[in-house]
């Protein structure tokens, strides 16, 4: 798997997503905008749900796949693959990296960022630490993470309202992690590019490329018209 690894560096990862509500929001549709992030440079793609990565997996059986589940548990703030059956359904489903929510919070069902990673690595598969700070992200690397990711920086209560994209965080994992990946807030190029000389190993890219629903509204609103009803 370490080749995977190899595979990515110095490489943009595209987060394919949309909206619940989204015209876009079916396993064959987000298969299709995977062929066209792969078709058009992407050297991995991050997929939420198992019905999706399966369809990206069945399209595309050499490309690698970061998997998740999101599911909000009641009393718990952890959403991103936070249980075990969680990582093993998305290793089930096709993915070659599962990342999780790798913060210091209580998880539903007491799975710990140790835990995890020794489930990620049970699967053969990579596993992908998502942080919120350099706590979060020193105990995933004490933990044997092979990749740690700034994705939910600016998304916990620690860290709301920060700068993103976290480039000082990139750096500072950069020190510590021979693969750090800068996630969240990359908007362009040129941040992108800000990314990798901060000490990113690769960059994920989600909302700015594959959000169709956003980027229409955006534009729209910039109209005389200004944004269109349902």
């Amino acid at each position: 798997m370490k080749a995977v690894l190899e595979g990515l560096r110095g490489g943009l990862i595209v987060s394919v997503q949309a909206e619940a509500t989204s015209v876009l929001n079916t396993p064959e549709a987000i298969a299709l905008l995977a062929r066209c992030a792969a078709a058009n440079g992407a050297v991995a793609l991050r997929f939420e749900g198992t019905a999706r990565i399966a369809a990206v997996r069945a399209a595309l059986p050499e490309m690698p796949v970061i998997g998740i589940i999101k599911c909000a548990y009641p009393g718990f703030e952890p959403y991103i693959t936070s249980k075990r059956e969680e990582i093993e359904a998305v290793a089930a489903a096709g993915a070659t990296i599962v990342a999780f929510d790798a913060t210091a919070r209580p998880r539903a069902g007491g799975m710990t960022v140790p835990d995890a990673i020794a489930a990620v690595h049970a699967a053969s598969l990579l596993a992908m630490a998502d942080c919120s700070e350099t706590g979060d992200a020193w105990a995933a690397v004490d933990a044997g993470a092979d990749i740690v990711s700034t994705t939910l920086a600016g998304y916990t209560q620690a860290t709301l309202g920060r700068d993103l994209p976290a480039l000082e965080l990139v750096a500072l994992i950069s020190v510590r992690h021979p693969f750090a990946v800068c996630e969240g807030g990359v908007g362009s190029p040129e941040v992108v590019g800000a990314a990798f000389t901060a000490g990113a190993s690769a960059v994920v890219v989600g909302t700015a490329i594959t959000n169709v629903d956003v980027l229409v509204r955006k534009f729209a609103a910039a109209t005389p018209r200004g944004t269109p009803g349902p």
